[in-house]
Protein backbone atom coordinates (compact mmCIF):
# COMPACT_ATOMS: atom_id res chain seq x y z
CA UNK A 1 0.00 0.00 0.00
CA UNK A 2 1.97 3.14 -1.41
CA UNK A 3 -0.15 5.84 0.47
CA UNK A 4 -2.94 5.54 3.79
CA UNK A 5 -5.67 7.79 3.09
CA UNK A 6 -6.27 9.90 5.97
CA UNK A 7 -9.14 8.84 8.55
CA UNK A 8 -9.75 6.21 5.41
CA UNK A 9 -11.73 3.55 8.66
CA UNK A 10 -13.93 6.67 9.64
CA UNK A 11 -14.47 7.40 5.80
CA UNK A 12 -15.40 3.99 4.75
CA UNK A 13 -17.41 3.37 7.77
CA UNK A 14 -19.32 6.62 6.35
CA UNK A 15 -19.62 5.61 2.90
CA UNK A 16 -21.17 2.27 3.52
CA UNK A 17 -23.86 3.54 5.94
CA UNK A 18 -24.99 5.79 3.23
CA UNK A 19 -24.44 4.34 0.08
CA UNK A 20 -26.42 1.16 -1.60
CA UNK A 21 -24.77 -2.19 -0.88
CA UNK A 22 -22.63 -3.44 -3.97
CA UNK A 23 -22.86 -6.74 -5.58
CA UNK A 24 -21.18 -8.80 -8.37
CA UNK A 25 -22.43 -8.51 -12.10
CA UNK A 26 -24.16 -12.22 -11.87
CA UNK A 27 -27.16 -14.25 -12.12
CA UNK A 28 -28.27 -15.88 -8.72
CA UNK A 29 -28.27 -19.33 -8.09
CA UNK A 30 -29.82 -20.83 -4.85
CA UNK A 31 -31.33 -24.12 -3.31
CA UNK A 32 -34.30 -21.76 -2.29
CA UNK A 33 -35.94 -18.54 -3.55
CA UNK A 34 -35.11 -16.91 0.30
CA UNK A 35 -31.95 -15.29 -1.20
CA UNK A 36 -31.42 -11.67 -3.06
CA UNK A 37 -28.21 -10.46 -4.77
CA UNK A 38 -28.24 -6.50 -3.56
CA UNK A 39 -27.89 -3.58 -5.86
CA UNK A 40 -24.84 -3.90 -7.94
CA UNK A 41 -21.46 -2.52 -8.14
CA UNK A 42 -19.07 -2.95 -10.63
CA UNK A 43 -15.75 -1.93 -11.41
CA UNK A 44 -14.00 -2.58 -14.78
CA UNK A 45 -10.58 -1.08 -15.30
CA UNK A 46 -8.09 -1.80 -18.68
CA UNK A 47 -4.67 -1.21 -18.80
CA UNK A 48 -2.16 -2.57 -20.54
CA UNK A 49 -4.68 -5.33 -22.04
CA UNK A 50 -5.66 -6.48 -18.36
CA UNK A 51 -9.21 -5.94 -17.45
CA UNK A 52 -9.22 -5.54 -13.90
CA UNK A 53 -13.19 -6.52 -12.32
CA UNK A 54 -13.90 -5.44 -9.06
CA UNK A 55 -17.11 -6.66 -7.34
CA UNK A 56 -18.37 -7.44 -4.09
CA UNK A 57 -20.65 -10.13 -3.28
CA UNK A 58 -23.15 -9.10 -1.09
CA UNK A 59 -27.08 -11.56 -0.55
CA UNK A 60 -30.12 -10.27 1.56
CA UNK A 61 -31.46 -13.54 3.55
CA UNK A 62 -31.33 -17.03 3.54
CA UNK A 63 -28.78 -19.44 4.77
CA UNK A 64 -26.56 -22.33 4.35
CA UNK A 65 -24.89 -22.08 1.09
CA UNK A 66 -26.06 -20.08 -2.21
CA UNK A 67 -24.09 -18.50 -5.07
CA UNK A 68 -23.94 -16.79 -8.51
CA UNK A 69 -22.74 -16.83 -11.75
CA UNK A 70 -20.50 -14.79 -13.40
CA UNK A 71 -19.70 -14.90 -17.17
CA UNK A 72 -16.08 -13.51 -18.04
CA UNK A 73 -14.40 -13.15 -21.19
CA UNK A 74 -11.39 -14.73 -20.98
CA UNK A 75 -9.49 -17.09 -18.45
CA UNK A 76 -8.46 -14.81 -15.53
CA UNK A 77 -4.94 -14.86 -14.68
CA UNK A 78 -5.70 -14.43 -10.83
CA UNK A 79 -8.59 -14.12 -8.26
CA UNK A 80 -8.25 -12.40 -5.46
CA UNK A 81 -9.43 -10.80 -2.19
CA UNK A 82 -10.57 -7.10 -3.89
CA UNK A 83 -9.43 -3.74 -2.06
CA UNK A 84 -11.18 -2.35 1.10
CA UNK A 85 -12.66 0.73 -0.17
CA UNK A 86 -12.18 0.54 -4.13
CA UNK A 87 -16.22 0.42 -4.79
CA UNK A 88 -16.87 3.04 -2.02
CA UNK A 89 -13.97 5.76 -3.45
CA UNK A 90 -15.66 5.18 -6.79
CA UNK A 91 -19.11 5.96 -5.69
CA UNK A 92 -17.77 8.87 -3.35
CA UNK A 93 -16.20 10.27 -6.73
CA UNK A 94 -19.15 10.39 -8.51
CA UNK A 95 -21.95 10.97 -6.06
CA UNK A 96 -20.56 13.00 -3.38
CA UNK A 97 -21.86 11.70 0.00
CA UNK A 98 -23.37 14.46 2.43
CA UNK A 99 -22.85 13.34 5.74
CA UNK A 100 -8.18 -13.47 7.42
CA UNK A 101 -8.41 -16.87 8.74
CA UNK A 102 -11.85 -18.40 7.22
CA UNK A 103 -13.98 -21.43 8.07
CA UNK A 104 -13.69 -24.13 5.47
CA UNK A 105 -16.86 -24.58 3.54
CA UNK A 106 -18.08 -28.10 3.55
CA UNK A 107 -19.02 -27.98 -0.56
CA UNK A 108 -16.29 -29.18 -2.61
CA UNK A 109 -16.29 -28.42 -5.90
CA UNK A 110 -16.42 -31.51 -8.23
CA UNK A 111 -15.97 -30.67 -12.28
CA UNK A 112 -19.48 -32.45 -13.61
CA UNK A 113 -18.87 -34.03 -17.02
CA UNK A 114 -18.03 -31.75 -19.53
CA UNK A 115 -16.89 -28.39 -17.08
CA UNK A 116 -13.31 -27.95 -16.57
CA UNK A 117 -12.35 -26.23 -13.24
CA UNK A 118 -9.72 -24.08 -14.37
CA UNK A 119 -9.14 -22.61 -10.90
CA UNK A 120 -10.89 -22.49 -7.20
CA UNK A 121 -10.05 -19.97 -4.63
CA UNK A 122 -11.44 -19.73 -1.03
CA UNK A 123 -12.07 -15.40 0.00
CA UNK A 124 -13.71 -15.11 3.79
CA UNK A 125 -16.84 -17.75 2.96
CA UNK A 126 -16.77 -17.37 -0.60
CA UNK A 127 -15.67 -20.59 -2.04
CA UNK A 128 -14.83 -19.55 -5.68
CA UNK A 129 -14.67 -21.88 -8.90
CA UNK A 130 -13.74 -20.44 -12.50
CA UNK A 131 -14.91 -23.11 -14.73
CA UNK A 132 -14.85 -23.74 -18.56
CA UNK A 133 -17.69 -25.49 -20.34
CA UNK A 134 -21.17 -25.01 -22.59
CA UNK A 135 -23.66 -23.70 -21.16
CA UNK A 136 -25.26 -26.99 -20.64
CA UNK A 137 -22.17 -28.41 -19.01
CA UNK A 138 -22.27 -24.89 -16.49
CA UNK A 139 -25.94 -25.63 -15.84
CA UNK A 140 -25.22 -29.73 -14.69
CA UNK A 141 -22.32 -28.15 -12.87
CA UNK A 142 -24.53 -26.00 -10.89
CA UNK A 143 -27.50 -28.64 -10.54
CA UNK A 144 -24.71 -31.41 -9.38
CA UNK A 145 -23.95 -28.53 -6.51
CA UNK A 146 -27.27 -28.65 -5.10
CA UNK A 147 -28.36 -25.47 -6.96
CA UNK A 148 -32.15 -24.49 -8.45
CA UNK A 149 -31.67 -22.94 -11.47
CA UNK A 150 -34.33 -20.69 -12.98
CA UNK A 151 -35.77 -21.68 -15.96
CA UNK A 152 -34.30 -19.14 -18.19
CA UNK A 153 -30.97 -20.56 -17.78
CA UNK A 154 -30.09 -22.69 -20.66
CA UNK A 155 -30.91 -20.01 -22.67
CA UNK A 156 -28.70 -17.48 -20.16
CA UNK A 157 -25.87 -19.67 -20.16
CA UNK A 158 -25.91 -20.51 -23.86
CA UNK A 159 -26.03 -16.71 -24.69
CA UNK A 160 -22.33 -16.06 -22.79
CA UNK A 161 -20.99 -19.59 -23.62
CA UNK A 162 -21.49 -19.20 -27.17
CA UNK A 163 -19.15 -15.77 -26.73
CA UNK A 164 -16.90 -17.47 -24.09
CA UNK A 165 -16.93 -20.25 -22.25
CA UNK A 166 -16.06 -19.23 -19.30
CA UNK A 167 -17.45 -18.46 -15.78
CA UNK A 168 -17.32 -17.76 -12.32
CA UNK A 169 -18.94 -19.09 -9.97
CA UNK A 170 -18.82 -18.04 -6.22
CA UNK A 171 -20.76 -19.68 -3.32
CA UNK A 172 -21.43 -17.99 0.02
CA UNK A 173 -21.56 -19.77 3.05
CA UNK A 174 -23.70 -18.45 4.89
CA UNK A 175 -23.33 -20.53 8.57
CA UNK A 176 -19.38 -20.06 7.61
CA UNK A 177 -19.81 -16.10 7.18
CA UNK A 178 -21.86 -16.44 10.47
CA UNK A 179 -19.14 -18.23 12.43
CA UNK A 180 -16.05 -15.86 11.29
CA UNK A 181 -18.73 -12.96 12.52
CA UNK A 182 -19.70 -11.84 8.49
CA UNK A 183 -23.47 -10.56 8.71
CA UNK A 184 -25.43 -11.42 6.04
CA UNK A 185 -25.51 -8.59 3.30
CA UNK A 186 -21.64 -7.60 4.32
CA UNK A 187 -20.01 -7.54 1.08
CA UNK A 188 -17.12 -9.65 0.28
CA UNK A 189 -14.80 -8.05 -2.61
CA UNK A 190 -13.28 -10.12 -5.24
CA UNK A 191 -10.60 -8.65 -7.68
CA UNK A 192 -10.34 -10.63 -11.09
CA UNK A 193 -7.56 -10.35 -13.46
CA UNK A 194 -8.16 -11.32 -17.21
CA UNK A 195 -6.15 -10.57 -20.24
CA UNK A 196 -8.58 -9.78 -22.66
CA UNK A 197 -8.62 -7.71 -25.82
CA UNK A 198 -11.27 -5.42 -24.38
CA UNK A 199 -12.92 -4.98 -20.96
CA UNK A 200 -16.62 -6.23 -21.77
CA UNK A 201 -19.32 -6.50 -18.76
CA UNK A 202 -21.94 -9.31 -18.47
CA UNK A 203 -25.30 -6.99 -17.89
CA UNK A 204 -28.18 -9.87 -19.30
CA UNK A 205 -27.25 -11.92 -15.98
CA UNK A 206 -28.34 -9.56 -13.94
CA UNK A 207 -32.15 -10.52 -15.07
CA UNK A 208 -31.56 -14.56 -14.64
CA UNK A 209 -33.92 -15.62 -12.23
CA UNK A 210 -36.57 -12.26 -12.37
CA UNK A 211 -39.89 -11.79 -13.59
CA UNK A 212 -39.97 -9.43 -16.90
CA UNK A 213 -41.29 -6.74 -15.19
CA UNK A 214 -38.68 -6.88 -12.11
CA UNK A 215 -36.29 -4.10 -11.89
CA UNK A 216 -32.42 -4.45 -11.69
CA UNK A 217 -30.54 -1.62 -10.44
CA UNK A 218 -26.78 -1.67 -11.53
CA UNK A 219 -23.77 0.82 -11.56
CA UNK A 220 -20.99 0.03 -13.50
CA UNK A 221 -17.91 1.82 -13.17
CA UNK A 222 -14.97 1.91 -15.99
CA UNK A 223 -11.35 3.01 -15.73
CA UNK A 224 -9.85 3.85 -19.31
CA UNK A 225 -6.61 5.17 -20.17
CA UNK A 226 -9.19 7.37 -22.99
CA UNK A 227 -12.58 8.18 -23.33
CA UNK A 228 -14.14 4.69 -24.64
CA UNK A 229 -16.57 4.13 -26.80
CA UNK A 230 -19.68 1.84 -25.99
CA UNK A 231 -22.26 -0.33 -26.69
CA UNK A 232 -24.89 0.00 -26.86
CA UNK A 233 -24.57 3.67 -25.49
CA UNK A 234 -26.75 4.67 -22.54
CA UNK A 235 -29.38 6.17 -23.89
CA UNK A 236 -33.23 5.08 -22.76
CA UNK A 237 -32.24 1.44 -23.11
CA UNK A 238 -32.36 0.65 -19.73
CA UNK A 239 -29.39 2.35 -18.86
CA UNK A 240 -28.11 6.18 -18.26
CA UNK A 241 -24.74 7.69 -18.60
CA UNK A 242 -24.15 9.49 -14.99
CA UNK A 243 -20.24 10.31 -15.44
CA UNK A 244 -17.68 10.57 -18.09
CA UNK A 245 -14.70 12.72 -17.61
CA UNK A 246 -10.96 12.36 -17.28
CA UNK A 247 -10.00 10.51 -13.93
CA UNK A 248 -8.90 13.15 -10.97
CA UNK A 249 -5.35 12.89 -9.48
CA UNK A 250 -7.10 12.13 -5.97
CA UNK A 251 -9.06 9.36 -7.14
CA UNK A 252 -6.43 7.58 -9.29
CA UNK A 253 -4.02 8.02 -6.20
CA UNK A 254 -6.19 6.83 -3.77
CA UNK A 255 -7.63 3.46 -5.99
CA UNK A 256 -3.87 2.80 -6.40
CA UNK A 257 -3.53 3.08 -2.51
CA UNK A 258 -5.37 0.18 -1.96
CA UNK A 259 -4.94 -3.28 -1.75
CA UNK A 260 -4.16 -5.19 -5.10
CA UNK A 261 -4.62 -1.88 -7.09
CA UNK A 262 -1.42 -0.73 -7.69
CA UNK A 263 -1.90 -1.52 -11.64
CA UNK A 264 -4.19 2.10 -11.71
CA UNK A 265 -2.19 4.33 -14.30
CA UNK A 266 -0.88 7.58 -14.21
CA UNK A 267 -3.89 8.81 -15.90
CA UNK A 268 -7.17 8.00 -17.39
CA UNK A 269 -10.73 8.28 -18.46
CA UNK A 270 -13.68 7.44 -15.83
CA UNK A 271 -17.00 6.47 -16.97
CA UNK A 272 -20.12 5.70 -14.79
CA UNK A 273 -23.13 3.99 -16.09
CA UNK A 274 -26.40 3.19 -14.25
CA UNK A 275 -28.66 0.63 -14.91
CA UNK A 276 -32.14 1.12 -14.45
CA UNK A 277 -34.34 -1.42 -16.51
CA UNK A 278 -36.83 -4.08 -16.25
CA UNK A 279 -35.45 -7.77 -16.25
CA UNK A 280 -37.06 -7.56 -19.94
CA UNK A 281 -35.21 -5.20 -20.57
CA UNK A 282 -31.63 -6.37 -20.09
CA UNK A 283 -31.10 -8.37 -23.84
CA UNK A 284 -27.39 -7.11 -23.88
CA UNK A 285 -24.36 -6.36 -22.00
CA UNK A 286 -22.04 -3.80 -22.25
CA UNK A 287 -19.63 -3.67 -24.91
CA UNK A 288 -16.31 -1.32 -24.88
CA UNK A 289 -14.00 -0.65 -27.18
CA UNK A 290 -11.36 1.37 -25.03
CA UNK A 291 -9.06 2.72 -28.22
CA UNK A 292 -12.63 5.01 -28.37
CA UNK A 293 -13.36 3.52 -32.01
CA UNK A 294 -15.57 0.31 -32.79
CA UNK A 295 -16.86 -1.44 -30.31
CA UNK A 296 -17.56 -5.79 -30.95
CA UNK A 297 -21.44 -6.33 -31.53
CA UNK A 298 -20.63 -9.28 -30.82
CA UNK A 299 -19.89 -8.88 -27.17
CA UNK A 300 -22.42 -6.67 -26.70
CA UNK A 301 -25.01 -9.33 -27.55
CA UNK A 302 -26.56 -7.92 -30.31
CA UNK A 303 -24.82 -10.37 -32.96
CA UNK A 304 -24.40 -14.02 -32.79
CA UNK A 305 -20.70 -15.21 -33.39
CA UNK A 306 -19.95 -15.91 -36.89
CA UNK A 307 -20.12 -20.09 -36.88
CA UNK A 308 -17.77 -22.33 -37.40
CA UNK A 309 -17.99 -23.98 -40.96
CA UNK A 310 -19.34 -27.40 -40.44
CA UNK A 311 -17.02 -30.13 -42.19
CA UNK A 312 -19.03 -30.85 -45.22
CA UNK A 313 -18.55 -27.35 -46.39
CA UNK A 314 -15.26 -27.65 -46.36
CA UNK A 315 -13.39 -29.52 -49.20
CA UNK A 316 -11.67 -32.64 -47.95
CA UNK A 317 -7.90 -32.27 -47.50
CA UNK A 318 -7.21 -35.16 -50.13
CA UNK A 319 -9.97 -33.21 -52.67
CA UNK A 320 -7.91 -29.25 -52.28
CA UNK A 321 -4.72 -31.59 -53.24
CA UNK A 322 -6.43 -33.03 -56.55
CA UNK A 323 -7.47 -29.78 -57.02
CA UNK A 324 -4.29 -27.90 -56.92
CA UNK A 325 -2.66 -30.67 -59.18
CA UNK A 326 -5.24 -30.60 -61.54
CA UNK A 327 -4.61 -27.03 -61.79
CA UNK A 328 -1.34 -27.04 -61.78
CA UNK A 329 -1.14 -29.70 -64.84
CA UNK A 330 -3.79 -27.55 -66.72
CA UNK A 331 -1.58 -24.73 -66.32
CA UNK A 332 1.38 -26.39 -67.30
CA UNK A 333 -0.78 -27.36 -70.36
CA UNK A 334 -0.93 -24.42 -71.49
CA UNK A 335 2.51 -23.48 -70.99
CA UNK A 336 3.70 -26.12 -73.34
CA UNK A 337 1.27 -25.53 -75.98
CA UNK A 338 1.85 -21.82 -76.15
CA UNK A 339 5.86 -22.45 -76.53
CA UNK A 340 5.76 -25.18 -79.03
CA UNK A 341 6.42 -23.30 -82.69
CA UNK A 342 4.02 -23.03 -84.64
CA UNK A 343 3.91 -25.29 -87.73
CA UNK A 344 2.56 -24.46 -91.34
Amino acid sequence: MRRFLTGIAALVAALIATTQPAAACAGLIGPNGAVNLLRTTTFAGYHDGVEHYVTSFQFAGGSGQFGSLIPLPGIPDKVEKGGAWTLQRLIRETSPVLAANSVRSALTFEAAKGVEVLMEVRIDALDITVLKGGGAEVGEWATAHGFRLPPAAPEVLDFYANRSPIFLAAVFDADAANARGQRIGDGTPVHVTIPTKNPWVPLRILGLGKNAGDRVDADVFLLTDQRPALLPYPFANGMRLDHSAVATDSLLSDLRSDKGMGWIPQSGWLTKIAIDASASQLTYDLAVDAGGTSPSRVAAGLEAPPSPASPSSQPATEEIALIGIALAFLGAIVILRKSQPVTA
